[in-house]
């Protein structure tokens, strides 16, 4: 299967853009349950980072990974790495429900911590980082891959920034994704292991809607979740949807599933539409259905015109230097901790008040 079928082990590769120097950055790579810790380790390594340590109970797959990356060593045990005063930070694919408590562990051993999402499956584990992140004052960096690590998503982060559609007034983004049902771990499966649906891709969707919109919290208005067609995983829910208004009276509706067809020639068409005062913008981040097989479109409509723009390749991820150098000078350039968190809770809430509609 390729990787472009499989959202799993979708790994984006950009230029290398180095933030640093050789050996002046250097992490780990910890826990690697789910595909995307790829992709955060292909982000740090081409910004500049170093991967020194791999490690997970399963050999093989620590194996796996190293292999990828000159230089890397097999760890014996989590111990290990958190011990070695080398070590900027700690990236992580934990089973979700163990990423609060894991990332807890690395921020008291006095490294950053790099999760992927969803960071919580409980509020309980986000106010314990919270804590921890007060007390230590580490980092708990999230990657919310469908904006950091998709151009057309941080082209728009910069239109909506210089103000090219006006006042943002609502987000609306649709995260489908291939199910591949027999590829998947049996934690897959489980709700107290991977927290909902709202809970883990609607992660992704509150964090845009928090950065498109500029809101610093938002209210969940309603949220649903269902099983329709996998009887077979009871506690899975293969469909999703909510509804937020932000604290600056935005309005954001997601939809999140399970259900992209076999004929689709990628692994999700996740698309959003930013909604402003003087124009809006759509995003057709991995194709562009029965045109293009390609990513990155952008749609723009504004005062002036219709305006499509295809790019991939011109936009790169800077996130990851951001990040880097974020770690190195106590800075908040690639994201602020409390917009993390925020996104965090807004996925837990709706997940927690979500009815079951089928």
């Amino acid at each position: 299967m390729s990787q472009k079928s499989d959202g799993m082990n979708y790994a984006p590769q950009g230029k290398p853009r180095p933030v640093v120097q050789p050996g002046e950055f250097i992490f780990a790579a910890v826990h690697l349950d789910h595909g995307h810790i790829n992709g955060q380790c292909n982000g740090l390594v081409e910004a500049g980072g170093q991967l020194k340590w791999v490690f997970d109970p399963d050999t093989a797959k620590a194996e796996a990974l190293a292999a990828r990356f000159p230089g890397a060593k097999l760890a014996r045990s989590l111990d290990e790495i958190l011990a070695d005063p080398a070590v900027h930070l700690v990236a992580a694919a934990a089973i979700p429900n163990l990423r609060g408590p894991l990332g807890c562990r690395v921020m008291e051993a006095g490294k950053d911590y790099f999760t992927d999402k969803t960071p919580f499956t409980e509020l309980s584990q986000l106010e314990e980082a919270r804590a921890v992140v007060a007390r230590t004052g580490r980092k708990y960096a999230v990657y919310f891959s469908e904006r950091l690590h998709v151009e057309s998503a941080m082209y728009a982060t910069d239109l909506v920034q210089q103000g090219a559609i006006g006042r943002v007034i609502q987000v609306i983004g649709l995260g489908p994704h291939r199910l591949n049902a027999p590829s998947r771990p049996s934690w897959f499966f489980k709700k107290e292991q991977y927290g909902g649906i709202l809970c883990d891709i609607g992660s992704h969707q509150f964090e845009q809607f928090l950065t498109f919109t500029g809101a610093t919290d938002a209210t969940v208005t309603n949220a649903a979740v269902a099983n329709y067609a996998n009887p077979e995983y009871p506690e899975l829910e293969d469909f999703g949807e909510a509804s937020l208004v932000g604290n600056n009276g935005t309005s954001n509706y997601i939809r999140v599933d399970w259900f992209t067809p076999a004929g689709l020639g990628t692994w999700g068409d996740g698309r959003m539409t930013i909604l402003g005062t003087k124009g809006y913008i759509e995003l057709r981040k991995y194709i562009d259905v029965g045109r293009e097989k390609t990513g990155d479109h952008v749609y723009l409509v504004d005062e002036k015109g219709e305006h499509h723009l295809q790019v991939a390749g011109q936009v790169g991820f800077r996130f990851f230097g951001e990040l880097i150098l974020d770690c190195l000078n106590r800075t908040e350039k690639a994201m602020t901790q409390a917009h993390a968190f925020k996104a965090a809770e807004l996925c837990l809430k709706a997940q927690a008040v979500a009815r079951k509609i089928a």
